[in-house]
């Protein structure tokens, strides 16, 4: 008798565990998942040091494409505009219909932000590949903003909206 209510319980367990696979896949593909953050261009907020230079952070993808939940200081990853397969992580200094001030090497002083893009750089300016080198980032291309560190521990944080790169960028804004 206890090999046969021990292989239903265990068929049950499995059965019960596998059932959470296709939720937690569509949570993975629509609403967060945890992504591995590497590089130097968004120091200190993440990967402050050479010692702790891998944060993981939570990625939040509901409605991050959308460009009315996008606010300056949001931290985002999106799809680098000049090569679909590799991802950045920068902070958002301008939405759309603002116009910021740029950095060299974007060549002017001005960029006005277009309908559904951001401006995106990174808190440490001198090592960031970002909009003033590639200009204004369609929100299409962005696949979440990041809301916690969560790894490594002694980093858990949620304040990641606090802007430790640039002041404020931003020239003027209007809504349309």
């Amino acid at each position: 008798m206890r090999n046969i209510s021990g292989s239903v319980f265990g068929t049950r367990t499995v059965l019960i565990t596998m059932s959470w696979i296709p939720v937690m896949l569509a949570i993975n593909k629509n609403v967060c998942y945890v992504a591995k953050i590497e590089g130097t261009s968004m120091r200190p907020t993440l990967n402050p040091d050479e010692i702790t230079h891998t944060d993981w952070v939570l990625l939040w993808k509901w409605g991050a494409k959308n460009a009315a939940n996008l606010r300056h200081n949001d931290v985002v990853l999106f799809k680098a505009p000049t090569n679909p397969k590799a991802v950045y992580c920068k902070r958002v200094k301008g939405v759309q219909y603002d116009t910021v001030q740029t950095r060299h090497p974007y060549p002017r002083d001005i960029a006005s932000i277009p309908r559904s893009h951001i401006w995106v750089e990174g808190d440490n300016a001198f090592h960031s590949t970002d909009s003033n080198n590639f200009g204004p980032v369609s929100t299409g291309l962005v696949l979440g903003k990041a809301v916690a560190i969560i790894w490594p521990p002694t980093r858990w944080s949620s304040s990641l909206s606090k802007s430790l790169g640039r002041e404020d960028i931003r020239v003027n804004h209007f809504e349309l």
